[in-house]
């Protein structure tokens, strides 16, 4: 569905990434592990058009991706869910997830994704009426989740979910991202919880250095090989 080749981006004259080829395959869960300062948000960011791609290829079904703008990437089904989540923190949560179906074609379809949202996450029905704001922390990684699927998306881009979050709250995200997956979801994750990640993945990438140094289905990966990687051993 979702290809990298040999894929060069970074912020100005400092290239971060170096050469990246993989794959993100329809229907599968697709994990991105490595160490902070890898290059796996730079990854994001350039296949959402945050960066510019200086060489190489990203293409989606065959197509050329890469050089679309960010906001028209919603036109070709993809939604991300940053790190640092980015809700409109003064507006109401039932605000927060009308506006993750602002796009035209997806208006039409509010009420039935809004309950949808409330089905998936019962604590948002009960603030949807409450600024965004004032959630915890895990209530505003649930708010970000669901706004990111009114806009049902064919490629779900999700970075660091459990970032801050108590031990509970991380283990409801990830039965979340499970049950996304069994829906038959496309999602690619970025997540420093490695074994957490490649538990639920199908197929795992280890970045290291802007570069891939691992590419393996997740039934067979070797959680000490990966360590030994993972801090260059």
């Amino acid at each position: 569905m979702l290809e990298l080749d040999r894929v060069r981006a970074g912020y100005g004259a400092i290239n971060v990434l170096w050469d990246v080829s993989m794959r993100a395959q329809a229907g599968q869960l697709t994990a991105i592990i490595g160490p902070n300062g890898a290059g796996k948000t730079t990854l994001l960011r350039a296949v959402m058009g945050l960066l510019p791609v200086t060489g190489g290829e990203i293409r989606l079904d065959g197509g050329r991706l890469d050089g679309t703008p960010t906001w028209h990437m919603a036109d070709h089904g993809l939604a991300m869910i940053t790190e640092d989540r980015l809700i409109f923190r003064d507006m109401s949560v039932e605000e927060n997830l009308v506006m993750g179906a602002f796009h035209p074609s997806h208006r039409a379809h509010v009420k039935p994704r809004l309950e949808r949202s409330y089905r998936m996450f019962p604590r948002l029905r009960e603030r949807r009426a409450q600024l965004a704001g004032s959630l915890s922390g895990g209530e505003a990684q649930m708010l970000a989740m669901a706004r990111a699927l009114m806009s049902e998306p064919r490629l779900l881009i999700v970075d660091e979910p459990s970032l801050g979050l108590a031990p509970v709250i991380v283990n409801e995200v990830f039965e979340t991202l499970e049950r996304l997956k069994a829906e038959g979801r496309t999602i690619i994750l970025v997540e420093q919880n490695t074994e957490r990640a490649i538990g639920i993945a199908d197929h795992v990438y280890l970045m290291q250095s802007g570069r891939i140094v691992l590419s393996q289905r997740a039934a067979e990966v070797d959680l000490d090989h990966v360590s030994d990687l993972y801090f260059a051993r």
